[in-house]
This record gives C-alpha cells, sequence and structure tokens, in this order.
C-alpha cells in the first residue's frame, strides 16, 4: 500500500475524517442548530474531524519531529487525543440519538448511523494506540484525571444551556448562574493546565512550580464545585414552586444531568487533590 493507505492507522484516520463529517455536513446543510445539545454534537464531529486530519497531515510531513522540543512525547499526545474524540463522540452519538432520532426522522437516523460508525473507527484507534503503552501526561493517572474533568464540564455546561435556553423559564437564580461560572472557570483552568503540561517550555513563563499551581486549585476546585453543587440543587429543584413545567411528564433531565456531573467532577478533583498531596 502507499499514498495515504500505507498503514492501517491511515486507513482509520481516514474513515474518521469521512465517518465525522457525514453526520456534521448533513446536520449544517439541514439549518443551523438552536438546542445547546445540537450544538454539542457538531462542535465533537467537528473537532474529531480537525484532531484527525492534523495528526495525519503532522505524521505523513513528519512535522512532529521538529516539534519535538515543544512536544516531547508525541506517541501520548496522540493517544490521548485519539482516546478524547472517542469518548466525545460516543456522548454526540448517544446525546443525538435520544434527543434527535425517532422512527420517521429518516435523516437523523443517518446522522446518528454515521456518527455510530465513527464511533467504532475511534474506539477501534483508541485501543490499537493503547496497546503500545504509551508513556506521558496524558496516559498517566493525572492526565486521565484533567481529561475526564473537561470532558465532564463541557457535558455540564451543555445541559446547563439546554436548561435555560430550551424551556421557558424565567425563573434563574444568582445560584445557579453562579454555579455555571464556577463550572465554566474550573473548565478553562484544567484546560490551561493539561496545556502546560503538554508544552513543557510554557512552564518556563511561571514564576511558581506548576505542582503548587495544581495543588492550590485543586483545593479551590473542590471548594467551588461543592459550592456549586449544593447552590444548583437548592435553587434548581426548588424552581418547581415559582413556574412548573407545562406538562406533567417533563421530566428534570437537564437540571439531573448537571447535578449527577457536578458531583462526578467533585470526586475527580478530590481524587486529583490527593495525587497532588502525594506529588509533593
Amino acid at each position: 500500500m502507499c499514498g495515504p493507505f500505507k498503514s492501517l492507522k491511515s486507513i482509520l484516520r481516514i474513515l474518521e475524517v469521512i465517518f465525522s463529517a457525514l453526520p456534521l455536513v448533513i446536520v449544517l446543510f439541514r439549518g443551523r442548530m438552536v438546542s445547546p445539545w445540537g450544538v454539542w454534537c457538531e462542535f465533537v464531529w467537528f473537532f474529531c474531524i480537525i484532531v484527525s486530519l492534523v495528526l495525519s497531515v503532522v505524521e505523513a510531513k513528519m512535522w512532529h519531529v521538529l516539534l519535538a522540543a515543544f512536544l516531547p512525547n508525541w506517541e501520548d499526545l496522540t493517544c490521548g487525543l485519539t482516546v478524547l474524540c472517542a469518548v466525545m463522540i460516543i456522548s454526540a452519538t448517544v446525546i443525538f440519538a435520544a434527543v434527535f432520532v425517532c422512527l420517521s426522522c429518516i435523516v437523523n437516523v443517518l446522522c446518528f448511523i454515521f456518527s455510530l460508525v465513527a464511533t467504532v473507527v475511534f474506539l477501534v484507534d483508541a485501543v490499537m494506540q493503547k496497546k503500545t503503552f504509551p508513556s506521558g501526561y496524558l496516559s498517566s493517572l493525572r492526565g486521565v484525571l484533567r481529561t475526564a474533568e473537561a470532558f465532564i464540564a463541557c457535558i455540564i455546561l451543555s445541559a446547563a444551556t439546554d436548561h435555560f435556553v430550551s424551556l421557558e423559564w424565567s425563573f434563574r437564580p444568582a445560584g445557579m448562574i453562579c454555579s455555571i461560572i464556577v463550572f465554566a472557570v474550573c473548565l478553562l483552568v484544567t484546560v490551561v493546565i493539561m496545556v502546560l503540561h503538554l508544552l513543557k517550555l510554557l512552564q518556563c513563563l511561571l514564576s511558581f512550580g506548576l505542582n503548587m499551581m495544581e495543588l492550590v486549585f485543586n483545593i479551590l476546585a473542590v471548594l467551588f464545585y461543592l459550592l456549586a453543587v449544593i447552590l444548583w440543587s437548592v435553587f434548581g429543584y426548588k424552581r418547581y414552586q415559582y413556574n412548573p413545567y407545562l406538562c406533567d411528564k417533563c421530566a428534570f433531565t437537564d437540571l439531573n444531568t448537571v447535578t449527577v456531573g457536578a458531583i462526578v467532577n467533585l470526586v475527580l478533583y478530590t481524587a486529583d487533590l490527593v495525587l497532588s498531596f502525594k506529588a509533593r
């Protein structure tokens, strides 16, 4: 085999791009997504396309050799990004099926099938790369925790946005808004920490150690997430008294998603905090 089909990895990357692009093109051609869950699915498909394309081009041109000073462990980066794409597209496939697919929605069914195929391809690629046992930050327990924290935070923010946008609620207490701000800020700092771990040269810009920064952030993240869970639960489940649902069958799906996701992230940040203390 030659060209882009010279290895199984290259073939998988091509399939990832194709089957991630198909549902995205179909959805974009049909019109703009209004639902935050639909926007999340579009973002995931676009993100998976970009990751697969960038990794393929960089490896084909051998640019990762030139980037060794900035990215000393390329195998760890590619494995981590592939696993992240696999997890993200699993969420997008499940969410799209739960929110948009119905027996009479032929176009949505096609999008689901293409996304499902992309999920299988990413899973195969992730398993193959994990078999090489790459060593690095993203493959370590700390890296896995950070990746999980960022991913769950994205799901939390999508559910919180859908809670306020999709339903006609005028009841938006400051407690719930503060919770969303906590989720967003923690997500931003988590991504920055991951970038600093991957790009070693950027750590020189810090006037203090990265381990100390992580320790302080984990302490604050645990405290603020605990506060956010309490505020979201108290004000969120209390809102029924002010503006009840228009139908008895409507569930608190988004509200429950944020609550459960926030609790899970609180546990993850607590585990990260314990590891931060052990690393000192």
